[in-house]
């Protein structure tokens, strides 16, 4: 477990390294540098290309996670094979947007028609995302998560500093800047090739005869059928910025996504675990450890809340301090309870553990399609519902539904199908120990005329209520006792 934990570790780093760099373009940035309608512009042809990419890549990151153990003899003609897997899958996906050219763009037509000057480098950036998540699918077999991490988190938000700066300073105009997006995502698969080749697990080999054809099958069935719950989960988290965009407009978009992403954040951790734990709970299955399986279910429930809750407060109770710093922020303060509603849909997400990892692995997976199907109807009506009635809160609400719904469906499930539970007392302990800290620290604190004094003070108090909560409950021995080592370390070689 300790080299799990060291890439848990990394992964978490590089992750939150990567949130500051996100959070200074998505707050600072892009907010000095560009108009609302080009913010809107730039986050809405990114969404529509990441939205496309499990449909491309037709679900085999899954897939290679899952089969990686059973391959025999060497993993390279594997990795070829799904490689070109992944080509095919994006061509198809690219024919239908061909074919369907005219209905998408009638969906922007009226309310944000700049999209569909752009539609081809949402494709170009979908082609490279489909490559790199292969890679990183290989590379997560590996149990190489970290610099992959890097990668994903870090160098692609660098590039967009980057991007951005060279519009500022007049290097080229804003249409080209739109193409370089696609660029950037091509840099960033160099790069991971580059990696990959360096460790040596990046080889081409069409030697696929010792791929039988029962495993080839068995592989691309699985594949095929967990792509509805990936591209599920991603329509949940994107298609509420498209229909705004196309319901109210890209100025609109602007708003919402820029208070989407303060309270993305909040998952981090809980992105970097499942990074990590994917192969451990397919190697787990294959080896029929079931209790190993509830075991972890638990414990990573506890984990991931008790820091995930630990920022949603932070933002929730420094909200206003937070857009204080974002230029115009007269513009985009209007987002700030979208970021509440967000903060609470990614807080059920979290607070349901590794539901959705447990089914894709276990020999449950099947229920993907059923559990997708409902979600996928729910969410896009959820949203044509609730836009024209609250707005961009509209478009929030109806992804904290629709991701509440969707893990209440899966935890059922898992329930029901294994007997395994992620809910244990420590889960209400630190929702009360949460709701606690937050009481007193915004009623209880006075506001400061300085804005970052304010903000310094309010999570100072914030964290020490909540960790003395949370350590005098025992929410969580381990983390305790890893504490207690680490500083009996300390004082010993001092």
């Amino acid at each position: 477990m300790s080299k799990i934990a060291k890439q848990s570790l990394l992964t978490t780093l590089f992750a939150y390294i990567g949130v500051v760099i996100g959070y200074f373009n998505m707050l600072w940035l892009l907010p000095f540098v560009l108009e609302p309608e080009q913010i809107g512009l730039f986050k809405t042809i990114q969404d529509m290309a990441i939205l496309l990419v499990p449909f491309a890549q037709l679900g085999i990151g899954n897939g290679i996670t899952r089969f990686f153990p059973r391959v025999v003899g060497s993993k390279f003609p594997f990795f070829t094979f799904t490689l070109v897997i992944g080509v095919v899958g994006f061509l198809t996906v690219a024919l239908g947007f061909f074919i369907f050219r005219e209905q998408v763009i009638s969906i922007f037509a009226e309310n944000s028609p700049e999209v569909n000057n752009f539609l081809l480098v949402a494709l170009l950036i979908t082609f490279f995302s489909v490559l790199n998540t292969i890679l990183d699918a290989f590379s997560r077999s590996y149990l190489k998560v970290a610099i992959p991490s890097f990668f994903r988190d870090v160098l692609l938000r660098l590039l967009v500093t980057f991007l951005i700066l060279g519009y500022y300073f007049g290097l080229y105009s804003f249409y080209s800047l739109m193409w370089g997006l696609g660029g950037i995502y091509f840099l960033a698969l160099l790069a991971m090739i580059g990696y990959m080749s360096k460790i040596g697990i990046f080889h081409l080999s069409a030697n696929w005869e010792q791929i039988s054809t029962p495993f080839k099958k068995e592989f691309l069935q699985y594949s095929l059928i967990t792509l509805l719950g990936t591209a599920g989960a991603l329509l949940i988290m994107k298609i509420d910025s498209l229909m705004v965009s196309s319901m109210i407009g890209l100025n609109a978009n602007a708003i919402y996504t820029i208070g989407f992403s303060i309270a993305v954040v909040i998952e981090m951790p809980r992105r970097a675990i499942s990074q990590v734990i994917m192969p451990v709970i397919s190697e787990k299955f294959a080896n029929n450890q079931l209790k190993e399986i509830n075991v972890l279910y638990k414990k990573i429930a506890i984990h991931q809340f008790l820091i995930c809750l630990l920022i949603f407060l932070l933002i929730w109770v420094n909200i206003d301090s937070l857009y204080h710093y974002v230029p115009n922020r007269e513009i985009y303060e209007a987002g700030k309870w979208v970021v509440f509603l967000i903060g609470l849909g990614k807080l059920s997400d979290v607070i349901f553990s590794v539901n959705g990892e447990i089914i894709v692995f276990s020999r449950f997976y099947l229920f993907n399609i059923t559990a997708t199907l409902i979600m996928c109807v729910a969410v896009i009506v959820l949203n044509l519902w609730l836009i024209p009635v609250y707005g961009i809160e509209g478009a929030a609400l109806a992804s904290l539904l629709s991701m509440f719904l969707y893990n209440l469906i899966k935890y059922i499930y898992v329930k029901i199908r294994l007997g395994f539970d992620p809910f244990t007392w420590g889960v209400g302990k630190i929702l009360l120990v949460g709701i606690g800290s937050w009481a007193i620290t915004h009623y209880a604190i006075p506001g400061q005329t300085i804005v970052w004094l304010d903000i310094l003070i309010r999570s100072s108090v914030m964290v020490l209520l909540y960790g003395l909560g949370s350590w005098s409950w025992h929410i969580a021995p381990e983390v305790e006792g890893w504490i207690k080592e680490k500083a009996g370390e300390s004082f010993s070689k001092s």
